[in-house]
């Protein structure tokens, strides 16, 4: 279902929202509070945030999130918000889509070497190379796997 803020845009397709800076308000919110002033762009030391229509996204194909809270220092308005007392910046996690390379028969372990948390393992199986598989438990949803993918098979959301 299209929100009335897409409506307004012009954006008619019905897709979740984009991932946010880490420690980011509640979609409704963010927009609510986010000025615009980019100032969480340029202190980004990955630069894997973005503006996109006017708002700070994070483009996992630039690279990974270090959660180093420069994004969130920066934010005067209140948009981000990095306290001591929040153990996760977020609760998107790696997803492996069909197109897995894996699963067409091709050997592909790129996403589980890129992967700092070990997240990402390789089950065996009969007549095919391992399957990646994610454990939602140990997957900070830094986006480290999503740029090596060749077939762009891993997605954060």
């Amino acid at each position: 279902m299209v929100s009335r803020r897409q409506f307004m845009r012009g954006d008619f397709k019905s897709r979740p929202p984009a991932p946010r800076p880490p420690w980011s308000l509640a979609e409704e919110l963010f927009l609510a509070a986010c000025t615009r002033c980019g100032d969480c762009v340029p202190v980004c030391p990955t630069r894997v945030i973005v503006i996109v229509r006017g708002y700070p996204e994070v483009d996992f194909k630039r690279g990974e999130c270090t959660f180093c809270g420069a994004c969130a220092t920066a934010c005067k308005a209140g948009a981000l918000q990095n306290s001591e007392c929040q153990i996760w910046p977020w609760a998107i996690k790696a997803q492996v889509a069909n197109t897995c390379l894996p699963l067409r028969g091709v050997e592909c372990r790129i996403c589980g070497d890129r992967c700092g948390t070990n997240a990402i393992r390789f089950s065996p199986r009969l007549n095919g190379p391992p399957v990646a598989e994610i454990d939602a438990g140990a997957c900070t949803g830094c986006g480290a796997c999503v740029a090596p993918c060749p077939v762009s098979a891993i997605s954060v959301a």
